[in-house]
């Protein structure tokens, strides 16, 4: 079998919230290489698995992108043909260097020796592209080079650089020369076309690192199409990308966009459904607070000063017995209480953080058998651990989103019985205006109430 016969994309989502510019592909919500193994047996097929790896140090990083890329491999998917894509975020935080680097490594192992690493951060739908190599993000109405955004003062992935050539420079300690950094440039696309686009990547080798700009879909769909047809010819790329970029290399365009006529809720459930905030971010409070004033849910606080005291168990029983109550005659709102605990010491925080989200898994868990007709998780850590370890979900395929590019709609194909058929949103926190999740709300309870 050819690369031609057999091209499968494989993506390795550092975040639960990469897949919100395509619909009808499974993602696995843990890293168990046997859910892309059965999803990937068909050529042409394309499957999500989430790392959650933006939230691990490094090595940890790329000890998981290899174990899952091998995994694969060993598990009957030809390395060849195999394109691996490690999507990430669209303001260039997380391992951008390492995990790449990682998967390359993998696929040489089994006879792949990756050519190039293409780097493409660009996401139409949230207002951040990339023009003359400088990544832009829009702000207040505004396209600002990157690094002078809030993002690249993140505590953990924070840079300095916004031409692209400079940041994998700066990202890599000085391993990745800036003057080694080929790039296509929005002249080579549009002018030059498929052949120029073409000439550099057939020149790249050696794990050559290649800048995509692009300010809208047609320019990454003319690179994904030129890259199908050298992977084809056996070359062999690994792709750094943020949501958008996906799209085109699973052969998808245009947006599915859901409304409460094409969603479905099984009969078996509840009337009403649940949403879960976990993000802290102040955008996800004006938008639970928007919630709110329509006075279509009632609220049930986590009091997280409660949960990290000998408090915790009764407060946990008393809080699942007032959502199961609740759910049987209206929509609901789980929310940890808005006051931060904070501390000094970074260990301590985590482990704060870690028992608030342990908290919130737990109610979750023990509530999902009520059945509720819906539930919508607002924050990218919550909602990767409200799926996996609330719910129980394994697999799920996702349907579309509530707007182009911006909040999935998922549905089980692996999870509990209780589970399967439910209607999951993943709501990133730092997405949508103030109105987004009261709509989101309205569109769900109004598919439920259409049964």
């Amino acid at each position: 079998m050819t690369a031609a016969d057999s091209r499968r994309l494989l993506i390795l989502d550092d975040d639960p919230t990469g897949s919100q510019c395509v619909a009808g592909i499974d993602v696995a919500f843990d890293d168990d290489p046997a859910i892309p193994i059965e999803v990937l047996a068909e050529p042409y097929s394309a499957c999500f698995v989430l790392t959650n790896t933006r939230a691990l140090d490094e090595d940890a990083a790329t000890a998981m992108n290899r174990r899952i890329v091998g995994g694969v491999i060993d598990g009957g998917i030809p390395a060849g043909g195999l394109h691996v894509v490690s999507r990430s975020d669209s303001t260039l935080r997380g391992h951008v260097i390492a995990e790449p680097v990682a998967i390359a490594d993998e696929l040489a192992t089994h006879g792949i020796e990756v050519d190039a690493f293409l780097l493409c951060p660009a996401m139409i739908e949230a207002g951040r592209f990339t023009e003359g190599d400088i990544h832009y993000a829009m702000v207040d109405g505004e396209a600002v080079e990157v690094a002078e955004t809030d993002f690249a003062r993140d505590a953990t992935f924070g840079f300095t650089q916004s031409n692209l050539r400079a940041f994998l420079a700066e990202r890599s300690g000085g391993a990745v020369a800036a003057e080694d950094v080929r790039s296509i440039s929005l002249e080579d696309i549009r002018t030059g076309g498929r052949d120029r686009v073409r000439e550099i990547l057939a020149g790249a080798r050696e794990r050559a690192w290649v800048v995509v700009n692009a300010t809208e879909y047609s320019d990454m769909e003319l690179v994904a199409g030129v890259l199908a047809e050298l992977e084809a010819e056996g070359r062999s790329f690994v792709t750094r990308c943020a949501p958008s970029f996906v799209r085109p290399l699973a052969g998808q365009s245009g947006a599915q966009v859901v409304d409460a006529d094409s969603l479905t809720i099984p009969p078996a459930r509840l009337e009403h459904g649940l949403v879960v905030v976990g993000s802290h971010v102040g955008l996800t409070t004006t938008q639970l607070r928007a919630v709110q004033e329509r006075g279509t849910l009632t609220e049930v606080e986590i009091e997280v000063v409660k949960v990290l005291d000998e408090r915790r168990d009764q407060h946990l029983r008393e809080l699942v017995e007032t959502v199961r109550e609740t759910l049987t005659r209206s929509d609901c709102v789980l929310y940890t209480s808005r006051d931060l605990v904070r501390t000094d010491d970074p260990a301590e925080s985590l482990a704060i953080a870690r028992s608030v989200s342990d908290a919130v898994v737990e109610i979750v868990q023990r509530v999902r058998t009520a059945r509720p007709a819906w539930v919508v998780a607002k924050g990218g850590i919550t909602s990767h651990e409200v799926a996996a370890s609330g719910l129980g979900i394994r697999r799920a395929r996702v349907e579309g989103q509530f707007w182009a590019g911006q909040v999935s709609l998922f549905a089980a194909q692996e999870a509990p019985e209780e589970v399967l058929g439910m209607p999951y949103v993943v709501f990133p926190g730092n997405v949508g205006g103030p109105q987004a999740l009261a709509d989101v709300v309205d569109t769900l309870t109004a598919a439920g109430t259409s049964r």
